[in-house]
């Protein structure tokens, strides 16, 4: 018996798995091939037989887009089997490029040669230049009369812009100060000169630029910032100085340890005046910044001095003889009244401060000061009060040396006098007018420094200031 008679299952069994792989092998076979999958012509292959009507077509489609085309109506077009070659001279390079884009973009072109050469005779290549010449100042001529309206627009906002800022009655009323007036004035010229430009080149349809401009307006501007920023800086203090008015014309002040009277605020610095005459001239920056000591705000101004009395002295004598000698003075102010004290317990004598209140506006400070330092030191002569100097205490380890040098010791020295009594001639000297006038040849100095300074000047006497009006002085 045979095998397939013993086992017939089997035998059926390994037939239909060879059927079913001989069955796959050739389903695989036609769907990775896909000449035998394909039936029909996909888009942009090649067909496998050429047509001469299809190429005449291409080749007549091409001279006559050529043709109308600027700088390529030169070019020969050949056209075999779906490929085409260009043959002739063209003006640039770019013309080359633009020519084979063309051809290759026709339905049923297979590939491109390009023979196009370059052409390098002078007269040819200026020929195109001419051209677009020509052919801009034509459209430069035909866009003039767009152009006068554009203009005329841009005069016609600009000059809004300057009647507008020219008024003075809104400005005036809303700044501070003429500086701010005149500010807000460029401001407003400015704005009215931009929008006339946006308007102008809205009339010539180039909104476009305006986008370019702005970036390097912003560009340019933020370079200049940084070169100028110093000046930027003083620029911008003088804008907050001029709102804040610390101080007043020909005011004494001092800043940043200058002393002097003020004669001018600029765009950029303020100048003072040394009571030598020198003049000082202080970056507005570093004035904002600074801690500014007005002197001349206030018309009551304090003078304070001391002098020295003997220890063994009546210092409530002393004292009383003094402040009543001070306010005894005509310059000297009621209110606030004069005033003394023991300053301190010195090593040879008692210090005694005595202070004392003038109108600046018409006692010169220094003057007062030192007439009543006179004074008290005569009324305190006049009335037994010496006024000691410093005394040393000698110690000599050789008994011989001293009892040489003792007669010197004891004697007075020559000039001056050892004595504590009254002496009438000074107290009749302390009654003695002395001019304490304020120095009238400086402020008229300063008076003509500020009349040559009048049209930079920033300062305006009927603002409001930053420290209040001045209050009037009681006699």
């Amino acid at each position: 018996m045979t095998a397939a008679g013993r086992f017939p299952g089997k035998a059926s069994m390994h037939r239909k798995l060879l059927q079913n792989l001989l069955l796959l092998t050739v389903l695989s076979l036609f769907c990775c091939n896909p000449v035998l999958s394909q039936t029909e012509q996909s888009p942009g292959t090649i067909t496998s037989s050429p047509d001469a009507g299809e190429d005449q077509a291409i080749e007549q489609r091409l001279v006559g887009i050529f043709r109308e085309l600027e700088g390529l109506s030169a070019i020969t077009v050949s056209v075999s089997s779906g490929v085409v070659e260009l043959k002739g001279t063209v003006a640039e390079a770019a013309l080359a490029r633009k020519a084979e884009n063309i051809a290759a973009r026709i339905g049923g072109v297979v590939a491109v040669e390009n023979n196009l050469v370059e052409e390098t005779a002078l007269e040819e290549r200026l020929v195109p230049v001419y051209e677009r010449l020509q052919s801009r100042l034509l459209q430069g001529v035909n866009y003039l009369p767009l152009a006068m309206v554009a203009l005329l627009v841009w005069l016609l906002v600009s000059g809004a812009g300057v009647f507008v800022a020219r008024l003075e009655r809104p400005w005036s009323r809303l700044t501070p100060n003429a500086f701010i007036a005149d500010l807000l004035r460029q401001l407003i010229r400015i704005a009215f000169l931009v929008v006339g430009i946006v308007l102008a080149l809205d009339v010539l349809g180039a909104t476009a630029v305006i986008g370019t401009l702005l970036g390097a307006a912003g560009i340019v501007g933020l370079a200049v910032g940084f070169a100028v920023r110093d000046t930027v800086e003083n620029y911008i203090a003088s804008i907050m100085l001029s709102i804040r008015q610390p101080f007043n014309p020909k005011d004494f002040v001092k800043i940043e340890g200058y002393e002097g009277f003020v004669i001018s605020l600029t765009s950029r610095a303020t100048i003072l005046m040394e009571k030598d005459g020198n003049h000082i001239r202080i970056p507005n920056a570093i004035v904002f910044k600074s801690t500014i000591v007005n002197f001349s705000t206030n018309p009551r101004r304090r003078f304070a001095f001391q002098l020295g009395v003997d220890a063994g002295s009546d210092l409530d004598e002393a004292l009383e003889i003094g402040l009543a000698t001070v306010r005894r003075q005509d310059f000297i102010l009621a209110e606030p009244s004069p005033d003394a004290w023991i300053e301190e317990l010195g090593e040879s004598n008692v210090v005694l401060s005595f202070v004392g209140w003038v109108d600046q506006t018409r006692t010169d400070l220094l003057k007062a000061r030192s007439e009543s330092m006179r004074l008290v030191k005569l009324a305190l002569e006049a009335s037994g009060f010496s006024l000691p100097e410093p005394i040393y205490r000698l110690r000599f380890d050789d008994e011989d040396a001293f009892e040489t040098l003792k007669p010197a010791l004891q004697s007075p020295s020559p000039g001056r006098k050892r004595t504590t009594k009254a002496r009438p001639d000074a107290a009749l000297q302390s009654e003695k007018p002395v001019d304490t006038e304020v120095d009238r040849d400086l402020e008229w100095q300063v008076e003509q420094e500020r009349r040559a300074a009048q049209a930079v000047d920033l300062l305006d006497e009927d603002a409001p200031k930053e420290f209040g009006a001045k209050a009037a002085v009681k006699t």
